[in-house]
């Protein structure tokens, strides 16, 4: 029996209708049988096995006998690899793909990560140079401290390289003249109290108290026995050890900051133009106006920190020559020094100066005890913030504020870099958020 045809309609829609990449490689080949077999579709609608649709050849080869086509993989062959990628003489590798966008999940994904790995690294590798750090920051901040005696030696006619070379022998022949201040008269009392150990035990085994306690507690024999011990030595040969370390690293430390004040006071001028060079060419000359004046008040801090120190180091002198204790000129210069450092620089002279008094007398050590309970009170709450309202223009309350956070934040580093900051913020606030403000 005739097989009977689709209606004319249906068949032209279906030879009309162009077949997809996928019906094309999954329609089922017709097995080669005879001619004639299986075109229920009349002539004019090609054959479907091999893809004859009009789109130039084959797309992909069916196999002999297999009643289905195989979809080659362009990893296994090459032809296949360049004819799908679109392999042109100007696009030897094919057309690229599409990019992922900006808000692809996995673009987001891997920026967010990669960005806490960068953060994570750089807060490693800052705690690992922090000692060094600390070492950069106090340099560059005695250079900008020291900057204005440069430019006044600069107006009055010196080039600038001469005027760094005067300023910095100037600080080297300061720390020289504390140093021949302070050594002799240091060596000559470790030199006579080591004379006089013998005299000390001797004065402590025929001491009446000293003998009791020791027939009672048996002390001495103890002291012997510590002494003798293994453990103590070691422990005293690890001590020295440890304070060889600490005078080394602190002479080394000070030798580079020395060495790095001295090339940043140098290349000061250059690295201020390269870092306002950073800023937009429509704000760099305000900007720069900015941070001259920043610098400045910088200068003026460590400016006033020098009178300060100097004001103390005087009185304490008039005092300790008045009560009779002696050494008072390396005394009094040891009070100048510490008073450099912030906040606790008062405390530790003082300590040291009341420790000389007591050593001298009772009536000597009370009243140095009760001067420098006074003086620093004075110090803290009336000339400081005297001082520092008429160089780096800064309210006493602020400077005083300042100084106790930064000490929190950063120790001695934060107190010593806290009062020229909260210069520099008051300057931004005044010069560039309050303008802003009025004009909303």
């Amino acid at each position: 029996m005739k097989e009977q045809s689709p209606p004319a309609g249906d068949q032209a829609e279906e030879t009309q209708r162009p077949f997809s990449p996928a019906e094309r490689l999954e329609e089922p080949v017709p097995a080669d049988d005879g001619p004639g077999d299986h075109d229920t579709n009349g002539p004019g609608t090609g054959d479907r096995g091999t893809g004859d649709h009009g789109t130039g050849g084959p797309l992909v080869p069916a196999q002999a006998g297999a009643g289905t086509a195989t979809v080659t993989d362009p990893a296994d062959d090459i032809d296949v690899r360049r004819r799908e990628a679109g392999v042109t003489d100007l696009l030897p590798f094919g057309k690229p793909g599409q990019p992922l966008g900006r808000f692809h999940p996995f673009s987001i994904g891997f920026t967010g990560a990669l960005g806490v790995i960068v953060a994570w690294l750089l807060v490693q590798a800052v705690i690992s140079v922090k000692s060094v750090l600390v070492l950069i920051v106090i340099a560059l901040f005695l250079a900008v401290g020291l900057n204005p005696g440069v430019e006044r030696l600069v107006r009055m006619g010196l080039t600038r390289g001469r005027a760094v070379a005067v300023v910095f022998l100037l600080v080297v022949a300061f720390f020289a003249g504390v140093g021949w201040v302070l050594v002799p008269p240091l060596v000559n009392e470790i030199s006579k109290f080591a004379e006089h150990v013998p005299g000390y035990i001797t004065q402590l085994q025929e001491n009446p108290k000293i003998r009791e306690w020791d027939t009672k507690y048996r002390l001495l024999e103890k002291a012997q026995d510590q002494l003798a011990q293994s453990n103590f030595q070691k422990n005293v040969a690890n001590w020295a050890l440890d304070v060889s370390k600490g005078t080394l690293s602190a002479i080394f430390n000070t030798l580079t900051v020395l060495i790095l004040t001295l090339y940043f006071l140098s290349a000061l001028p250059q690295m201020k133009t390269f870092f306002y060079r950073l800023t937009p060419r429509t704000r760099r000359a305000r900007v720069a106006l900015l941070g001259d004046e920043i610098l400045d008040r910088i200068g003026g801090y460590v400016a006033g920190n020098f009178i300060i120190s100097i004001i103390a180091g005087v009185t304490t002198y008039i005092f300790l020559t008045i009560t009779g204790v002696p050494y008072a000129a390396a005394l009094a210069l040891i009070v100048a020094v510490t008073d450099l450092i912030p906040l606790i620089g008062a405390t530790i002279g003082a300590v040291i100066v009341s420790i000389i008094g007591f050593l001298t007398g009772l009536p000597e050590g009370i009243a140095c005890v009760i001067f420098f309970t006074i003086y620093q009170q004075v110090e803290n709450y009336i000339v400081a913030p005297r001082v520092m309202k008429r160089s780096v223009d800064v309210q006493p309350a602020v400077t005083v504020i300042a100084a106790l956070i930064g000490a929190s934040l950063m120790g001695v580093v934060g107190a010593l870099l806290a009062i020229p900051v909260a210069a520099a913020i008051s300057l931004i606030v005044r010069e560039v958020i309050h303008p802003r403000q009025d004009t909303l």
